[in-house]
């Protein structure tokens, strides 16, 4: 099994016509992932890699059933592409653009929620359960099938643990980037209460960064709710405060956010936290070698 997409997930790309919809669209066919639509305005009618296009998603899911998309829409009308996902029956909706102005995101994230679908983003990776559906701009080949469900901020430390963790010989369940940005869809108590309930994650996986409180949440949702062993690594030990390292979320500001703060937290719950992101991987390496034996 996996969480969030899966073989039979149908997919909608919006803005597929664009320079980076139509590249990313390419790569995800590759993979195998199930794409049956894309928006284009005023391309209607046409297809991109035999993909049909519509003019509108609400269309495009009356069409053809989609019940997930990814936005490659730019920043400045991103939000009301999320909106008319969500308005319009799509029940995953993954955004990859960054630079959504912060109060948009406030008030696209508060929509979405009422509507009952779910947003992964803004500013984020995507998700790709290994071997049946890849929903984002991540590299392929360096996942896995396997039991390790990985859930980080950054998009870049998720590309490495899951490169680190294949060539160690472990695979993943599923790989989801949940955004840096302030304010983001899904959280981390999101994707592990989906880990907590997924039969195929038997370990979880989380990378997280300085900024804001979203790992000591993660931290109190593990300690009451999560019987799975969970391995974590936080990024920005050496991060200088009132400076935003990468991610707009990124920032050790008013004395929260920090490193420290968060690694307590999460030892406290009973999280095993890594030093380095190697010790990170190993750590859960050996946890999978345990279960088995």
């Amino acid at each position: 099994m996996s969480i969030l997409v899966d073989k039979h997930s149908r997919v909608l790309v919006q803005n597929i016509t664009g320079r980076e919809g139509s590249h990313q669209t390419r790569q995800m066919l590759a993979y195998g992932t199930n794409i049956v639509a894309g928006t284009g305005v005023g391309k209607g009618g046409r297809t991109v890699e035999g993909v049909p296009v519509f003019e509108s998603v609400e269309e495009a899911v009356q069409a053809t059933g989609a019940n997930v998309s990814i936005v490659f829409v730019p920043a400045p009308f991103a939000p009301d592409a999320i909106v008319e996902a969500a308005d319009s029956g799509v029940e995953l909706i993954v955004c990859i653009t960054e630079g959504i102005p912060v109060l948009d995101m406030v008030k696209v994230c508060a929509h979405v929620r009422a509507k009952g679908a779910r947003l992964l983003g803004p500013n984020c990776p995507g998700v790709i359960s290994p071997g049946l559906s890849k929903v984002g701009i991540m590299p392929a080949d360096v996942f896995t099938p396997g039991p390790v469900g990985l859930v980080s901020r950054s998009g870049t430390l998720t590309y490495e643990v899951a490169a680190q963790l294949t060539a160690l010989g472990v695979g993943q369940s599923s790989c989801v980037g949940i955004g840096g940005d302030p304010i983001v869809g899904m959280s981390f108590t999101d994707i592990l209460g989906l880990f907590e309930a997924d039969p195929a994650t038997e370990v979880i996986a989380m990378i997280g960064e300085i900024g804001g409180t979203a790992e000591e949440e993660a931290a109190a949702f593990v300690g009451e709710r999560v019987t799975k062993p969970v391995v974590a690594f936080v990024a920005g030990k050496t991060a200088p405060r009132g400076r935003r390292m990468g991610h707009a979320g990124a920032i050790v500001s008013v004395g929260q956010g920090t490193a420290e703060g968060k690694i307590a937290a999460l030892r406290e719950a009973g999280v095993l936290v890594g030093e380095t992101l190697e010790k990170t991987t190993e750590a859960v390496a050996a946890l999978v070698a345990g279960s088995r034996r």
